[in-house]
């Protein structure tokens, strides 16, 4: 009995090795080299795989025509770097005959605004392209209380997105590099409040992590805030006013004490 039972759990080890898994895949370009930002891409530079079908990416080109369409012969260009076997995905191309430049990163609607940074507001270098930051304000606000001193810090734009760093688009670089502008894309009436906010105070960015879904509340804060002090008492209209000021003489007559208004000097 146990060596008739050995013997049906070797058959069927033999067979279990024997029997091939079948995985349904389809038919994906990937890129044979590998491939930086700007590049243009072509024919020679990728090839078709079998890939799992389970696990596609979504964005995958299936189809020579749809890579390279015979009636627009314009080309690609790459707009991140890719490795050697990787897909080649359409956020990581531009469409036939666009340009790799910021153009290509703006969506619909959207316009590219460059803010001045410096070592502190720009988040020590380590900013790169496509990532999100938020956008505080700092300065003094015309027409405010006489008794409010200093200067005042408030959350303009939140969640704004990065598409370049000085002249670089590509986000592929990991040191951190000193940047004296940023750009970023907002639509026309962000635009016309950054620029409103540079021209009257100063700008600071505050980098938002990549799997932060949070939505800031409104922040602002001044110097009593900061500090905790309590608002400094309101002076009354009666007190502001300059008493008028009366002038007498004292004059004792026995016990009693007169005064006499008489005109000030």
């Amino acid at each position: 009995m146990v060596k008739d039972f050995l013997a049906q759990q070797a058959a069927a080890a033999e067979a279990a090795v024997a029997e091939p898994v079948t995985v349904p895949t389809k038919m994906v370009y990937v890129v044979n080299r590998q491939l930086k930002y700007g590049e243009q891409l072509s024919r020679a530079d990728v090839r078709q795989i079998e890939w799992p079908a389970a696990a596609i990416p979504e964005g995958v080109f299936h189809e020579e025509n749809t890579l390279f369409p015979e009636n627009d012969p314009r080309p690609r260009f790459v707009l991140r770097t890719m490795e050697r076997n990787e897909a080649v995905l359409t956020g990581k191309v531009t469409a036939p005959g666009e340009d790799a430049g910021l153009t290509s990163r703006l969506e619909k609607g959207m316009r590219a605004f460059a803010i001045k940074v410096d070592v502190a507001s720009g988040v020590s270098g380590f900013l790169r392209p496509g990532d999100k930051v938020d956008i505080y304000w700092t300065g003094r606000v015309s027409g405010m209380d006489r008794n409010a001193s200093g200067e005042v810090t408030k959350l303009i734009e939140t969640g704004i997105q990065l598409i370049a760093v000085d002249q670089m688009a590509n986000g592929d670089h990991s040191e951190a590099m000193i940047a004296r502008t940023v750009t970023v894309a907002v639509n026309p009436q962000q635009v016309g409040a950054l620029a409103q906010a540079q021209s009257t105070g100063r700008l600071a960015l505050s980098l938002v992590g990549n799997l932060d879904d949070t939505v800031a509340e409104a922040i602002e804060v001044d110097q009593r805030s900061l500090l905790g002090l309590s608002e400094a008492p309101q002076i009354s209209e009666e007190r502001q006013k300059p008493k008028e000021e009366v002038c007498t003489i004292r004059t004792r007559r026995g016990a009693e004490v007169v005064e006499t208004p008489i005109a000030c000097k």
